[in-house]
């Protein structure tokens, strides 16, 4: 009996799918198509037919697990605690400066290694 729910499920998420797939391409093509009407009247039908699209995609499973998803992770954003402007200005000097530092030693190491062969082949 699940198994027959679940089948039924299936296809009519991808029936669902399908719809989105059409609602789309019909924004992309239309506004294509009516590229001498208004741009405000095409910007409008666009946004309309993605949000009619999203709406149909949200009733599918994959929708809500995504839907799911996000509201997660918009309460583990939440909980972050990011740092303050001197932390983040102190973090970025620190790696301003070691990238510096590193990049002088591979500048010394190359002006060495040129001289070990350039006296080895005597260019």
């Amino acid at each position: 009996m699940t198994t027959n729910t679940e089948n039924q499920n299936n296809s009519l998420d991808i029936v669902k799918w399908g719809l989105v797939i059409i609602l789309l391409a019909a924004a992309v093509i239309g506004n294509q198509m009516y590229s001498e009407a208004s741009a405000v009247i095409r910007a409008l039908s666009v946004i309309v037919a993605f949000a009619i699209a999203g709406f149909i995609a949200l009733q599918t499973v994959k929708g809500k697990k995504a839907l799911a998803f996000a509201r997660e992770s918009h309460i583990e954003v939440r909980k972050v605690v990011w740092p303050t402007r001197q932390e983040a200005l102190n973090t970025t000097f620190i790696v301003l400066a070691a990238t510096g530092i590193l990049a002088l030693i591979l500048w010394g190491m190359d002006a060495v290694l040129m001289r070990i062969v350039n006296l080895i082949t005597g260019v």
